[in-house]
């Protein structure tokens, strides 16, 4: 029995996480300490919550749409303002890069990206393992190019967020199937199309190759990392090398699992597994000091006495005997001799030496203990992290409340205040014009049915349909006004997408219907909505609302649109 618990120790002290993995663990659950979110299959919005921090990004990759995030991806921030910016630098999301590039470097790879911590862990399952070579060190470059056309090139000048939209596997696994495995978004799985089964496939793809290739994500495809990379020579922390301790033994780069060249370049992640191999101790932490000060970890060394020194030759001036002798005893480098009149040998001695005993007492007093110092940091900084965290959770899971939008029901006829509220600005070809709007109030006054359809440049499910609602409008012409309003959430270029997007079968420039932005209008119920919130809408696009000529909203519906459907929905409306 004894050996029994013994065995059962043995194992859990052989399996304690190092205090790499416990922050690795630790940043994951911050990041997504919105656990309700799981269980409601919604993410943590502005459309969803009150006072969101979803405009805050967090250091590592950490995908938006995650039904626990907090905050926003940088990368597809990047992507996102790039894509949207037109003439205009986005400052914010290139200056929060910088700030943490600076601070950190890759120690976001290798301390603080969920991404990072379940590579490795897919790494721990046991297989045979591809060890990095000369091949994986040239692949390694693959991802500044990734980072050069898909991040920062295509947005710009195609306006797609094509990274998060064609590759990302953390926004497939954390958002997309995040969200698809909740019961609660069953009507999310008719929406799913071509891309989502290519980004699933990468997803497996990249799953598998982590169990056989160390960090293999990290290594050859993420941007992040890239840009990082850039930072990791000049990041506050990080690992640092002391070329005068360094014998160039090649024992880090060999213990190293990632693609370096040398302690501390743009592949290194900062892990510090290094340290404990470097036989010399070359190898420490950058920004140790800001903790432990030189004088704390050397102890002063015993003072020569000043009668060696005096026996050595050394003589003094009578009137600033107190002042050399002070050089002496506490410089010993001080030999040279000072032409003067001797005073009396045990004068000098005499005096020297209580100087010296005084002044090695007063730099020996109340030694600093070391060990003793660093493990009351430790013990504050792990208290702090974990109210702070403790916070954190219960602040966003009991008492961050959900907005209660009052939304419009089908069947019902529109208030005067919302047909007369709702005028959006329109794209006219040339952008969005602010003394051209759309007006529900004029649709209705002119017998007509309204079709709305609510969508983003980022929907690919909207992008597919949008071609029915022009089809319907060419059909039933002045029966009918089609408008599509465009999600006020989605930062893009909506003129320019409308004008120039791939994949496009016709040229939405020359479509008949609106193309209007949405906007906070609408006042209704004491709120102030926008179109979106005011017709149902929640967390997902395309949404589709028709109002008949009566006023009456006669029909809702979140998701794809076939033309049989929606012309037999716009039927019933006009017949009603």
């Amino acid at each position: 029995m004894k050996a029994f618990f013994s065995k059962i120790g043995n194992w859990f002290k052989n399996h304690v996480p190092t205090r790499r993995r416990i922050i690795q663990i630790y940043s994951a659950l911050l990041y997504n300490a919105n656990i309700k979110g799981f269980v409601s299959g919604r993410i943590y919005s502005t459309e969803t919550n009150v006072g969101s921090t979803k405009n805050l990004c967090v250091p590592g990759m950490n995908c938006y749409s995650c039904p626990g995030a907090i905050g926003a991806c940088p990368l597809g921030a990047l992507q996102n303002a790039l894509e949207g910016s037109d003439t205009r630098t986005p400052y914010y999301v290139i200056g929060i890069l910088v700030l943490f590039g600076i601070i950190l470097g890759r120690t976001i790879c290798g301390f603080l990206c969920p991404a990072g911590l379940l590579q490795e862990l897919l790494y721990k399952i046991k297989t045979p393992k591809l060890k990095k070579n000369s091949y994986t060190r040239v692949f390694s470059y693959t991802k500044y190019v990734i980072l050069l056309a898909l991040v920062i090139v295509i947005p710009i000048f195609i306006s797609s967020p094509t990274f998060c939209k064609y590759i990302c596997p953390v926004g497939t696994f954390e958002g997309g199937i995040g969200l698809l495995s909740n019961p609660n978004n069953e009507n999310y799985l008719p929406q799913l199309g071509s891309i989502f089964t290519w980004k699933f496939s990468v997803l497996v793809a990249v799953i598998v190759l982590c169990i056989f290739i160390y960090r293999f994500f990290c290594r050859f495809i993420c941007p992040l990392g890239a840009i990082y990379g850039f930072f990791n020579k000049f990041a506050l922390l990080g690992v640092r090398l002391d070329k005068d301790k360094c014998t160039e033994c090649g024992l880090c780069v060999s213990h190293c699992k990632m693609d370096i060249r040398h302690v501390g370049d743009h592949e290194c992640i900062n892990c510090g597994e290094c340290i404990s191999v470097c036989p010399t101790k070359a190898i420490s932490w950058k920004g140790s000091q800001i903790f432990v000060h030189e004088n704390q970890t050397d102890i002063p060394e015993a003072v020569p006495s000043i009668a060696s020194v005096l026996d050595a030759g050394t003589t003094v001036q009578p009137q600033e005997h107190i002042k050399a002798m002070e050089v002496v005893a506490v410089n010993v480098n001080t030999s040279e001799a000072v032409a003067a009149p001797a005073i009396a040998r045990e004068e000098v001695v005499a005096t020297a030496d209580a100087k010296a005993e005084k002044t090695v007492k007063k730099k020996k007093s109340k030694p600093v203990n070391l060990a003793k110092h660093n493990k009351v940091l430790e013990i504050v900084a792990w208290s702090l992290a974990g109210l702070l965290l403790a916070f954190v959770l219960v602040f966003f899971n009991f008492f961050v409340p959900e907005k209660k939008v009052d939304s419009l029901g089908v069947g019902n006829e529109l208030p005067s205040e919302v047909i007369e509220g709702l005028k959006l600005e329109i794209y006219d070809g040339n952008g969005l014009n602010s003394e051209k709007l759309y007006s529900l109030e004029e649709s209705l006054a002119e017998g007509k049915v309204v079709v709305l359809n609510f969508w983003g440049t980022t929907c690919d499910p909207c992008i597919k349909e949008l071609p029915h609602f022009n089809q319907l409008k060419k059909k039933y012409g002045d029966k009918v006004d089609v408008v599509a309003i465009h999600s006020v959430n989605i930062i893009h270029n909506v003129q320019n997408f409308i004008n120039s997007s791939p994949k496009r079968t016709e040229d939405w420039s020359t479509f008949e219907i609106t193309f209007a932005q949405d906007a906070k209008v609408i006042e209704y119920n004491g709120q102030t909505l926008t179109a979106y919130e005011a017709f149902g809408g929640k967390d997902a696009y395309p949404v589709t609302a028709i109002i008949n000529a009566s006023g009456v909203f006669t029909y809702s519906w979140t998701g794809s649109m076939t033309y049989d459907i929606l012309e037999k929905a716009f039927l019933e409306a006009k017949n009603s």
